[in-house]
């Protein structure tokens, strides 16, 4: 028999309204991933008031922290996908066990990287498409985010745990903390110390500490489920089971490493170190608007793997269609807003006309598909928290993976830069195009 606290959250989350129930939960993690969005921005913002090259060294490394994010989301997703079906059915014990799994092979797996990137760092940072402009500021800022990899990793992990439990006010608390000294301490170190881009990424790997600390003081408060040494698993049982709920994210934020890798090696041979500068501007701009999507849609998945587990499969699919009904609204809006003030938002980021003319022609084409990102991005939400690992593997690949990887190899042949500068657009309304016989074959099954 479940204790009291576990039967309250199960009616909570199989008995409140769908919609009220997402936006409940919607909330905290729409301001959890516009967080993670300013960390991806800050640093974009304050070292384009040093110079272009160093706008495009950071730019470089984003490759190197999508990998780590990467494999903080497959082993948070992955354990938290199956910790809300395990709380869905009553089995808490199986809840904490792979919860501690997820958590101590993300400090494993961080440790690992940390090392060697370090060891590896000046090859990898000329394969990230660095040159003789960019290389020192490259790598200077990679090493330093490299350190704190482990942290990175594992406060994504209890970040994502603690959603899947529907206790996504402590998730946000914790990036809040990490944002705030992140924002606080890169103007602080880059121009009072005059430190620079190594200002810059300490600023980063401070914030993500910080919100590792107080995401794990977190962890343990109330009814959550707790993370304790004696629960890691690290057998057949539970790895297979990460896998299985952490693959879509590993393809989806591994393939976002190699886009970014090809798409900045692209564009320098194309248009030089502006180009590089322009289109990581985009990139970061685009993350900021996705990441407010992607916090919604989090707020569904709790919504979904507990119904699913529970077997109320009316609740899963309205949940869905009221949340891309919204999620397309709403990108709508953003997506004009864009198109209009296209100059400005880049000239805010960097001050270079190369970077802005380069920059504006990007932004443009991605805003004209980017209202498609609510299918998109939902849709693998879904699929993911149900279980169905193979579509979702599929359709989280597509976006940055088995169709950009392509156009991006293509369309600057045949077009120059402009072919760098619309690659993604395409890719996004391939990927749409795909998610919707996804979406349509496992909504039927329901």
């Amino acid at each position: 028999m479940p204790r009291k606290e576990n039967r309250n959250r199960y009616e909570y989350l199989t008995q409140t309204p769908v919609p009220k129930l997402i936006c409940q939960l919607s909330v905290p993690t729409i301001l959890s991933m516009l967080v993670t969005g300013i960390y991806n921005t800050a640093d974009t913002f304050f070292v384009g008031r040093i110079s272009t090259q160093a706008t495009a060294a950071v730019g470089l490394v984003f490759s190197v922290m999508a990998v780590i994010q990467a494999i903080g989301f497959f082993c948070g997703q992955g354990s938290g996908t199956f910790l809300s079906r395990m709380l869905g059915a009553g089995k808490k014990q199986e809840a904490n066990e792979v919860a501690a799994t997820g958590f101590a092979l993300a400090l494993i797996l961080g440790v690992i990287v940390a090392i060697l990137g370090n060891i590896f760092a000046r090859p990898l940072g000329y394969a990230l498409g660095a040159g003789d402009t960019t290389i020192r500021d490259t790598l200077t800022y990679m090493r330093i985010i490299l350190l704190g990899a482990p942290f990175m990793m594992a406060q994504f992990v209890i970040n994502n745990q603690l959603r899947f439990q529907g206790s996504a006010v402590y998730a946000m608390v914790g990036l809040l903390a990490g944002a705030a000294i992140n924002i606080g301490l890169d103007p602080l170190l880059m121009f009072v110390f005059h430190m620079g881009v190594a200002g810059a990424a300490i600023a980063t790997v401070s914030g993500q500490v910080i919100s590792f600390i107080v995401l794990l003081i977190g962890s343990a408060q109330g009814d959550n489920v707790h993370l304790k040494v004696s629960n890691v698993r690290l057998n057949r049982y539970y790895l297979k089971e990460i896998v299985n709920g952490g693959s879509p994210a590993l393809f989806r934020q591994g393939l976002t490493a190699i886009a970014a890798l090809l798409l900045n090696q692209t564009a320098g041979a194309m248009g030089g170190d502006a180009a590089i500068a322009g289109m990581s501007v985009v990139t970061r701009v685009l993350m900021l608007l996705s990441s407010a999507l992607i916090g919604f849609g989090q707020g569904y998945q709790p919504v979904c793997g507990f119904n699913y587990g529970a077997g109320l499969y009316g609740r899963v699919k309205e949940g869905y269609f009221f949340c891309v009904k919204v999620g397309t609204i709403l990108l709508t809006g953003a997506s004009v807003l864009c198109l209009a003030f296209a100059p400005q938002i880049i000239h805010f980021f960097r001050d270079d006309p190369e970077v802005v003319a380069v920059g504006t022609v990007a932004l443009r084409a991605q805003a004209i598909s980017l209202p498609l990102m609510a299918t998109i991005v939902l849709t693998n939400m879904m699929l993911q928290s149900t279980g169905k690992g193979l579509k979702a593997s599929v359709n989280s690949s597509a976006r940055n993976g088995i169709f950009f990887i392509p156009l991006i190899l293509i369309l600057p042949r045949f077009f120059g830069l402009f072919g760098v500068e619309i690659s993604q657009a395409v890719a996004d309304v391939l990927s749409f195009l795909l998610a919707i016989p996804f979406a349509v074959s496992e909504l039927r099954k329901m």
